[in-house]
């Protein structure tokens, strides 16, 4: 949250009762919660319009300090705890707000009714392309400003990466990069409850779709999301950091299932000898689908400056035996590489 919705959540263990029935009533919906402080602005307990039904039964007068009506037992981040784990039992018990505390002072508050979840991970968007099979759509607007449903691409991405409750951001840019970079000065300038950083990064010259994270400098995770800009996709990314941990890979890769249809009868051989028919057989394929969670320490394997594509940089780790996992993308995933598939996506999300 920013700082000013916090203080909105924030009472002292002196504060009457009455003014904590005031103070409710400025909150909506599940979200009428407020914590409750210490002369040392330390967290003592949590305030809702139930705790206080109950301590008025009890017998309590509306000008009683709080402190007698909150509940004590409240759940909390903590300086050691796994952020990740702790919203996640958070999500399960359906708690709305989750104070984080260091040294019992209340840092910041997580909206759990906004965020599906917190990923301890950074994410590079690649926006550095130039979008040719969209001219002449994108001669003067980069690809991931586009609009589709009303708002740029790359903003859905973020929109979306925000609800996981990914906080560092970075976009690698050069074709018209003076449009993307005015673009998130003016949207980092508006600070909202769940609000990412975004950092963009100059490519000096086109560097493939991985070269450029040899130029990322911040990261703060040992996990990295790095993802095309310009895909929609609803793909569960807590299933596919999880997927991505557990399994102990160095890289995964998600994977789009594919269909080939091939409408005539297929002829098996052997030389010139035909052995069998099969009539209009259907193949099931994973495609790439542009999307990767990588180890930080993969990082050390990019020389700044040089060209790398994904396909050669995921070879060269089979190679060497490292492990690379896929990760099944279900429900929607578009690639705009084209007019049709603009007005696809557009359609679909008017």
């Amino acid at each position: 949250m920013t700082q000013e919705s916090i203080k909105r959540h924030i009472i002292r263990t002196v504060d009457s009762v009455k003014y904590a029935l005031d103070r409710l009533d400025t909150l909506s919906g599940k979200t009428m919660v407020l914590f409750a402080t210490d002369a040392e602005d330390r967290l003592q307990g949590t305030v809702t319009g139930g705790d206080i039904r109950r301590a008025l039964l009890r017998g309590i007068s509306l000008e009683t300090p709080v402190a007698e009506a909150m509940n004590r037992s409240f759940t909390a981040i903590e300086k050691d705890d796994d952020p990740a784990e702790k919203v996640a039992e958070g999500k399960r018990r359906h708690l709305c707000l989750l104070p984080v505390t260091d040294d019992g002072h209340i840092s910041d508050i997580i909206d759990l009714t906004r965020l599906k979840a917190l990923l301890p991970i950074d994410v590079v968007l690649m926006a550095g392309g130039r979008g040719e099979r969209l001219r002449p759509l994108t001669l003067s607007i980069p690809k991931p400003l586009l609009a589709v449903g009303g708002k740029p691409i790359i903003d859905r991405n973020i929109e979306m990466l925000e609800e996981y409750g990914v906080r560092n951001i970075f976009v690698t840019v050069n074709y018209l990069h003076n449009r993307i970079e005015e673009h998130f000065r003016i949207r980092n300038a508006k600070e909202t409850d769940n609000h990412a950083d975004v950092t963009c990064v100059l490519e000096p010259k086109r560097l493939g779709t991985l070269g450029s994270l040899a130029l990322v400098e911040g990261l703060r995770h040992d996990n990295i999301l790095v993802m095309n800009s310009d895909l929609l996709t609803n793909l569960d990314f807590e299933k596919m950091w999880r997927t991505h941990t557990e399994s102990g890979a160095h890289l995964t890769m998600g994977a789009v299932p594919y269909t080939v249809s091939v409408p005539f009868a297929i002829m098996r051989t052997k030389g010139s000898e035909v052995t069998g028919l099969e009539e209009k057989p259907t193949y099931n394929y994973f495609i790439n689908g542009g999307v990767y969670m990588m180890r930080r320490e993969l990082l050390e394997r990019i020389t700044k400056g040089e060209y790398l594509d994904a396909p050669n940089f995921i070879e060269s780790l089979i190679a060497d035996g490292l492990k690379v996992e896929c990760f099944p993308i279900e429900g929607r995933w578009i690639d705009i590489g084209s007019p049709d598939d603009y007005r696809a996506a557009n359609e679909l999300l008017s």
